[in-house]
């Protein structure tokens, strides 16, 4: 840790959550997501149309390419509350992997043509890495690049059936390690596919000679992966993060409202206690998201530690806080009627957004070990 480091959000980033929090609560009601959950649509258009125009899109992408040039403490403040609200719109692909992709190893081709359409959310990106079942890695690619073509299959891909674009991981040409690739979308072949979490969609996406142009330096790409899932991680933890925490108000205030023999269950000390651990993981998880939050904004070499270890901590919080709102429903709470539902299918999909919980977990093993950490 370092000393003196103050990690709580300053008045102007409160003011920032009060503000998101109130547009979410008219914009993105438990109804919506509903709406989302049990129509055919695979995102909320016009929430997301009102959050490119709220300038969300374009938190941390510089004036220059028509952002706000703000910082990533600001857009930590609207992944929580977005989270919160478990806001059916493909902001995390967009936002957290495919813009970040574009500000670390983008061409400056590539960034004109496309960070001002990301900033005003005219255009959803997206980032296709995995392709079988295990971890990702260099050697679990067959997705190849020739002659600035892309061929090879994709699945499951975050918002993949309604990307424009997509940064794909595929082997380099050269045979040495892996590149990244930008590929536009338009006549890519896509299938959706099913997950627990209907609210945000996923495709298989087959590449067919595709057009692609190289992105950073050839056979460099893996590096340029992890710091990419370092930066997603933090935000992805904020998220989770802010899920935990509504659950748990959730379970709290169904408990006060709750009457068995004559009193609130939130009275027995079996409820008490359940609630109260809850609690404990939130607060941990919370304590961490602020620290990876601190080396994300000052890109700190603490950061692959911090957030592995937001990851984890958020990953386990949100899960644990999910599955406990259910069990103090009752019965009740594993009907579709009841909204509990909402907050662990978002848990579970977020849990293997960008690496499964262990994956992370010997992430942060390796950081200690490489002495990045203070």
């Amino acid at each position: 840790m370092v000393e003196g480091v103050n990690f709580e959000f300053s008045d102007e980033q409160n003011l920032l959550r009060d503000q998101a929090r109130g547009f979410l609560q008219d914009e993105c009601p438990t109804t919506l997501v509903r709406g989302i959950l049990d129509g055919d649509d695979s995102y909320a258009r016009g929430l997301w149309e009102s959050i490119g125009q709220m300038g969300w899109t374009a938190t941390v992408i510089p004036e220059s390419y028509g952002g706000l040039g703000a910082s990533y403490l600001d857009l930590c403040v609207i992944a929580e509350e977005l989270g919160r609200a478990v806001a059916p719109v493909p902001f995390s692909s967009s936002v957290y992997l495919a813009t970040e992709a574009l500000l670390l190893v983008g061409t400056e081709a590539q960034k004109e043509k496309w960070l001002p359409k990301l900033a005003t959310g005219e255009l959803v990106g997206t980032f296709a890495i995995s392709e079988r079942s295990g971890r990702p890695s260099p050697a679990n690619l067959n997705t190849t690049a020739v002659d600035g073509t892309v061929s090879g299959t994709k699945i499951p891909v975050p918002d993949g059936d309604i990307a424009d674009f997509a940064v794909v991981v595929a082997a380099s040409q050269s045979g040495d390690g892996a590149s990244l690739y930008l590929v536009e979308l338009e006549g890519v072949e896509r299938t959706s596919v099913a997950t627990l979490d209907p609210t945000r969609s996923h495709a298989k996406l087959t590449f067919d000679g595709a057009a692609a142009s190289l992105m950073g330096t050839e056979g460099e790409g893996w590096a340029a992966v992890e710091k990419l899932f370092n930066r997603a991680a933090v935000l992805f933890a904020w998220e989770q993060i802010a899920g935990s925490e509504a659950a748990l108000e959730q379970a709290k205030e169904y408990a006060m409202g709750r009457y068995a023999f004559g009193r609130p269950i939130a009275g027995f000390q079996a409820i008490k206690h359940k609630l109260a651990n809850v609690y404990v993981k939130n607060t941990l998880a919370r304590s961490n998201g602020y620290y990876g939050a601190w080396a994300l904004s000052t890109d700190a070499p603490e950061l692959p530690i911090a957030a592995a270890t937001a990851r984890v901590s958020g990953t386990q919080a949100y899960y644990f806080a999910s599955k406990e709102n259910i069990q103090t429903h009752g019965g009740m709470g594993f009907t579709w009627e009841f909204d509990c539902q909402f907050f662990y299918r978002r848990s579970k999909l977020l849990s293997v957004a960008i690496g499964s919980e262990s994956w992370w977990q010997d992430r942060l093993i390796t950081a200690i070990e490489r002495g990045q950490a203070a």
